[in-house]
Protein backbone atom coordinates (compact mmCIF):
# COMPACT_ATOMS: atom_id res chain seq x y z
CA UNK A 1 0.00 0.00 0.00
CA UNK A 2 0.97 3.65 -0.50
CA UNK A 3 -0.39 6.74 1.34
CA UNK A 4 -3.16 8.08 -0.87
CA UNK A 5 -1.81 11.88 0.67
CA UNK A 6 0.80 13.21 -2.03
CA UNK A 7 3.55 15.19 0.07
CA UNK A 8 2.98 18.03 -2.36
CA UNK A 9 -0.78 18.10 -1.81
CA UNK A 10 0.30 19.15 2.09
CA UNK A 11 1.21 22.67 4.41
CA UNK A 12 1.94 23.33 7.51
CA UNK A 13 -1.17 23.74 9.17
CA UNK A 14 -3.23 21.09 7.22
CA UNK A 15 -5.55 19.71 9.71
CA UNK A 16 -6.89 15.99 9.97
CA UNK A 17 -10.19 14.90 9.83
CA UNK A 18 -11.05 14.96 13.56
CA UNK A 19 -12.59 11.72 15.09
CA UNK A 20 -14.06 10.74 18.36
CA UNK A 21 -14.04 7.27 19.94
CA UNK A 22 -16.47 5.30 21.95
CA UNK A 23 -14.80 3.19 25.19
CA UNK A 24 -16.53 1.09 27.47
CA UNK A 25 -15.97 -1.74 30.14
CA UNK A 26 -16.55 -4.14 27.04
CA UNK A 27 -13.76 -2.20 25.11
CA UNK A 28 -11.12 -2.63 27.88
CA UNK A 29 -12.19 -6.50 28.66
CA UNK A 30 -12.01 -7.56 24.95
CA UNK A 31 -8.50 -5.47 24.78
CA UNK A 32 -7.24 -7.09 28.01
CA UNK A 33 -7.97 -10.49 26.46
CA UNK A 34 -6.09 -9.01 22.60
CA UNK A 35 -2.88 -7.13 24.33
CA UNK A 36 -2.90 -9.95 27.83
CA UNK A 37 -2.77 -6.70 29.81
CA UNK A 38 -5.24 -8.32 32.65
CA UNK A 39 -3.81 -5.65 35.25
CA UNK A 40 -6.82 -4.94 37.56
CA UNK A 41 -7.31 -1.04 37.21
CA UNK A 42 -8.40 -1.60 33.32
CA UNK A 43 -11.64 -3.61 34.76
CA UNK A 44 -12.46 -3.83 38.14
CA UNK A 45 -13.62 -0.46 40.04
CA UNK A 46 -12.86 -1.78 43.62
CA UNK A 47 -9.24 -2.10 43.14
CA UNK A 48 -8.85 1.18 41.19
CA UNK A 49 -10.53 3.31 43.84
CA UNK A 50 -8.14 1.09 46.24
CA UNK A 51 -4.82 2.30 44.62
CA UNK A 52 -5.96 6.55 44.35
CA UNK A 53 -7.74 6.43 40.92
CA UNK A 54 -10.90 7.48 39.74
CA UNK A 55 -12.29 4.77 38.25
CA UNK A 56 -11.45 2.41 36.35
CA UNK A 57 -8.99 3.44 33.30
CA UNK A 58 -8.51 2.76 29.47
CA UNK A 59 -5.22 1.00 28.69
CA UNK A 60 -2.02 3.58 27.80
CA UNK A 61 -1.39 1.54 24.55
CA UNK A 62 -5.41 1.40 23.77
CA UNK A 63 -5.15 5.36 24.13
CA UNK A 64 -2.19 5.54 21.80
CA UNK A 65 -3.60 3.24 19.25
CA UNK A 66 -7.06 4.93 19.16
CA UNK A 67 -5.25 8.29 18.50
CA UNK A 68 -2.88 7.20 15.50
CA UNK A 69 -6.12 6.04 13.73
CA UNK A 70 -6.59 9.98 12.91
CA UNK A 71 -3.23 9.50 10.92
CA UNK A 72 -3.59 6.27 9.51
CA UNK A 73 -7.40 6.65 8.37
CA UNK A 74 -5.94 9.51 6.96
CA UNK A 75 -3.34 8.49 4.93
CA UNK A 76 -5.15 5.19 3.90
CA UNK A 77 -2.14 3.57 4.71
CA UNK A 78 -0.89 2.38 8.32
CA UNK A 79 2.66 1.19 7.02
CA UNK A 80 3.15 4.77 6.26
CA UNK A 81 3.66 5.21 9.64
CA UNK A 82 7.25 5.78 10.09
CA UNK A 83 7.41 6.74 13.69
CA UNK A 84 5.02 7.96 16.55
CA UNK A 85 5.12 7.97 20.24
CA UNK A 86 3.27 10.29 22.74
CA UNK A 87 3.40 11.17 26.51
CA UNK A 88 0.51 10.11 28.87
CA UNK A 89 -0.97 12.84 30.96
CA UNK A 90 -3.91 11.98 32.35
CA UNK A 91 -5.85 8.45 31.99
CA UNK A 92 -9.04 7.68 30.22
CA UNK A 93 -11.45 7.20 32.62
CA UNK A 94 -14.61 4.79 32.16
CA UNK A 95 -17.30 4.84 33.71
CA UNK A 96 -19.49 1.85 34.22
CA UNK A 97 -22.65 2.56 32.48
CA UNK A 98 -24.03 2.53 29.00
CA UNK A 99 -22.40 5.27 27.51
CA UNK A 100 -18.65 4.92 28.37
CA UNK A 101 -16.03 7.46 27.81
CA UNK A 102 -15.03 9.39 24.46
CA UNK A 103 -11.63 9.69 22.94
CA UNK A 104 -11.63 13.10 20.82
CA UNK A 105 -8.92 13.13 18.82
CA UNK A 106 -7.63 16.10 15.82
CA UNK A 107 -4.18 16.18 13.97
CA UNK A 108 -2.86 18.74 11.94
CA UNK A 109 0.50 18.54 10.00
CA UNK A 110 3.17 20.50 12.45
CA UNK A 111 6.63 20.05 9.72
CA UNK A 112 7.70 19.20 6.01
CA UNK A 113 10.30 17.00 6.48
CA UNK A 114 12.61 15.57 4.07
CA UNK A 115 12.22 12.18 1.97
CA UNK A 116 8.30 13.00 1.46
CA UNK A 117 7.77 12.75 5.34
CA UNK A 118 5.60 15.39 7.46
CA UNK A 119 5.14 15.31 11.46
CA UNK A 120 1.79 15.23 12.17
CA UNK A 121 0.98 16.50 15.89
CA UNK A 122 -2.39 14.93 17.31
CA UNK A 123 -4.48 16.32 20.74
CA UNK A 124 -6.19 13.39 22.43
CA UNK A 125 -8.75 14.18 25.01
CA UNK A 126 -11.48 12.52 27.10
CA UNK A 127 -13.89 14.20 28.99
CA UNK A 128 -12.49 17.73 28.64
CA UNK A 129 -9.07 17.04 29.55
CA UNK A 130 -5.81 16.37 27.74
CA UNK A 131 -5.06 12.50 27.81
CA UNK A 132 -1.71 12.65 25.51
CA UNK A 133 0.99 14.80 25.63
CA UNK A 134 3.78 15.22 22.82
CA UNK A 135 1.79 13.00 20.65
CA UNK A 136 3.51 13.19 17.59
CA UNK A 137 3.32 11.18 14.23
CA UNK A 138 6.28 11.21 11.41
CA UNK A 139 4.38 10.11 8.42
CA UNK A 140 5.69 9.28 4.80
CA UNK A 141 3.30 10.66 1.94
CA UNK A 142 3.09 9.71 -1.69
Amino acid sequence: MTAKIAYDDVEVGTELPAQTFPVTRDTLVRYAGASGDFNPIHWNEKFAKEVGLPDVIAHGMFTMAEAIRVVTDWLGDPSAVVEYGVRFIKPVVVPNDDQGALIEVSGKVAAKLDDNTVRVDLTATSAGQKVLGMSRAVVRLA
